[in-house]
C-alpha cells in the first residue's frame, strides 16, 4: 500500500509539471531557454560547479513559475470577482518569478562571460 501512494505521488507530480508546460506560456518560454543555456553550456564545456550555478538558477526559475501558476489557480478558484487583495497575491508571485528570472541572468553573466571573452 506504501508503495502505491509513492507511486500516485510521483505520477500527480508529473502531471502537475506536464500542466504547467502545456498551458502556460511562460512556463514554454523558460524551458525552451533552458535547453537553449544547458547545449551552450555544453559545447563550451562548463566546469561542474559552473554547470552546477547555472543547473541551480535554471531550476529556480522553473520552480517559481509552477509556485506563480499555482497561486494564480488558487486565488481564481476562490475569487470569482475582482479583489485587490487577489490581484495583489498574483503579482506578487510574478514578482518572485521576474526576481528568479534576473538571479538567473546574473548568474549566466558571471559565468558565460569568460568564456565568450576568449571566443572573441
Amino acid at each position: 500500500m506504501e508503495e502505491r501512494r509513492f507511486k500516485e505521488s510521483f505520477q500527480d507530480a508529473w502531471a502537475g509539471i506536464r500542466y504547467s508546460i502545456r498551458t502556460q506560456r511562460n512556463m514554454k518560454i523558460h524551458l525552451a531557454a533552458a535547453v537553449l543555456v544547458l547545449l551552450v553550456s555544453y559545447v563550451l564545456g562548463l566546469s561542474r560547479m559552473e554547470f552546477a550555478l547555472v543547473l541551480f538558477a535554471i531550476t529556480l526559475v522553473l520552480v517559481a513559475e509552477m509556485f506563480n501558476t499555482a497561486v494564480e489557480k488558487t486565488v481564481d478558484l476562490y475569487i470569482k470577482t475582482y479583489h485587490s487583495g487577489a490581484r495583489l497575491a498574483k503579482h506578487i508571485a510574478a514578482g518572485a518569478v521576474l526576481v528568479t528570472a534576473i538571479n538567473a541572468v546574473i548568474i549566466g553573466l558571471i559565468v558565460f562571460l569568460p568564456y565568450l571573452r576568449k571566443l572573441l
